[in-house]
Parts: structure tokens; sequence; C-alpha cells
């Protein structure tokens, strides 16, 4: 097995590699004056099977994801597994309007045609992967998230809603604390109460998790919230940090005590390795 790091996800492709005692190679990826990518692999032959990671966001990344590929195939590769942190167009699963396109099934219609399995990390709807024929597999970073915060006094878990309680309870299980999610209650036209559906959260050290942070507004909020409801300590962990527009300045400016992300998406923040899960999956082929 050969494993190659697209430009989005080198130093995680590195990791994988090392993790699994196989060989690594970068693929050398630039950009015409135009705009358009060139990328080589710096090999005369590939005789084994291969590994692409590398993130399809954004749209650039796409592209030069499918011209590694079909470098990799041109060498020889026999089997193409795709490791895809971060799925670009994941959100958009399903159709809110009239003449959208549900582009989360048009990114796996076109990965479906030139790969053997592909491989996710935390999607935004697992069912997602069911737009592929070939063998395909989500990963989650709940693992990861909690070995890093074990022995780090973490009281409580908390999700940023109702929807994402089985991420919180499967990091507070790992950390043998309790877990809840935060609720929204709009008490009048322009005040609305943010707290733990459930449990108090008074003198806690509480850990919110997340699948993604993109601007930051609703843990920004909830972290004032659950500090004025008496919170020692709000720290914030997701699996992708996609950090648009000034989310990072706003994070850094807000009572959050820690930020972290996984290294789906390279970012200052991202901490947490999810190499060891990939390579885990790597192993079972």
């Amino acid at each position: 097995m050969i494993v190659i790091g697209g430009s989005s996800s080198v130093e995680l492709a590195r990791d994988v590699a090392k993790i699994l005692g196989c060989e690594f190679i970068q693929a050398s990826t630039t950009r015409f004056p135009d705009g358009e990518c060139y990328t080589r692999l710096d090999r005369e032959s590939i005789d084994s099977d291969a590994v692409i990671i590398q993130n399809t966001y954004p749209d650039g990344n796409l592209i030069e994801m499918l011209l590694i590929r079909d470098a990799a195939i041109t060498l020889g590769a026999k089997r193409i597994t795709m490791v895809i942190p971060y799925f670009g167009y994941a959100r958009q699963d399903r159709l809110f309007k009239p003449g959208e396109p549900m582009s989360a099934r048009v990114m796996c219609d076109i990965l479906d045609r030139i790969c053997d399995k592909v491989i996710t990390i935390d999607l935004h709807k697992e069912s997602t992967l069911d737009n592929f024929t070939h063998a395909h597999k989500d990963l989650k970073a709940a693992g990861p998230i909690a070995e890093y915060f074990r022995g780090k006094g973490i009281d409580m878990v908390l999700s940023p809603d109702i929807g994402a309680s089985a991420r919180a309870k499967d990091v507070g299980d790992r950390l043998g604390v309790p877990y809840d999610h935060l609720e929204k209650t709009r008490l009048s036209g322009t005040e609305v109460r943010i707290a733990p559906a459930k449990a108090d959260c008074a003198g806690k050290r509480i850990l919110i998790v997340d699948d993604m942070i993109s601007t930051g507004g609703t843990i920004i909020a909830a972290a004032a919230a659950l500090k004025q409801a008496g919170a020692v300590s709000v720290s914030v962990a997701c699996t992708h940090g996609v950090f648009v527009n000034n989310a990072i300045e706003n994070l850094r400016g807000s009572q959050l005590e820690k930020v972290l992300c996984c290294n789906t998406i390279d970012t200052m923040f991202s901490e947490i390795s999810v190499a060891g899960i990939i390579a885990d999956e790597l192993r079972k082929g």
C-alpha cells in the first residue's frame, strides 16, 4: 500500500503512512497562471494499492484529487481508496427549494466512478454515503476527541442541539462524565436563553462537541450563556474547523477557554489527530 497526500492533507497523510509503516508520496501540486491545477507523483511506477488522502473542499481540492487519482492509475496503481477528511458539499444533502441540485449526491456520483472505496470522517449525515455503490465508511472522531481530553478535568459534555446529542453521548461515555444538549428558549422578542436541557452547569468544566465550526456564532453565544449560568470553564472541540469570515478572531475574543479541532482541515487549532482511526480502517482493507 502507498499513501498519497494531496496538498490539503499532507501532514495527516504522512502520519497515516507512518502508523501503517508504508510508503508516503506527497503530490507535487502547483497552479498555472490561469488558476488551473497541475500535480505530479514523483514515481516511475506504482505496483500496489494506493490511498489518496485529500479534502474535496474548497472546489480546487476536488480537482486536485481527481488529477492525483488519474496519475496514480496511469502509474499502475491497482486499487484506489479515497480518504476524504472533510467532504465538501455534504451539507446540501436534500432539496430545500425547487430547481436546486442535491450537491452531496453529485459529489458522490463523481467520486464513485473513480475509486474502489471511500472513507470520510463525521459527515453531516452518514446517509450521504448511501449514494456510493462502492465500499464506504464514515469514521467518527469521538474517540480521538475523548482521548485528547482524558484526564483534563472535564465534568460534562454538551452538544449544541439535540440533533448532535449522539456525539456528546459518545464523548461523554468515553470520558465517564454526564452528557446533555443545549436548548434555546425564547424569553421575549429580543431575549433568548441558552442552557443545558436537563443538567445543571454551575461549577462544571464543560466541553461542547460538534461536527464543525463555521462562523462560530452559536458556540460563542453558548459559551457566554454557560459562563453566566455558573460554568467554571467552557471549551469546544469540533471535527472540522472551517472557520469562515472572522470566526477565528471572534472565537479568540470569546469566553471559550479552549478551541480545538481535528486535523481534517489544517488550522491553528488542529491539535486532535484522526490519523489513528484512518489507519485502523485502512488495515481492514
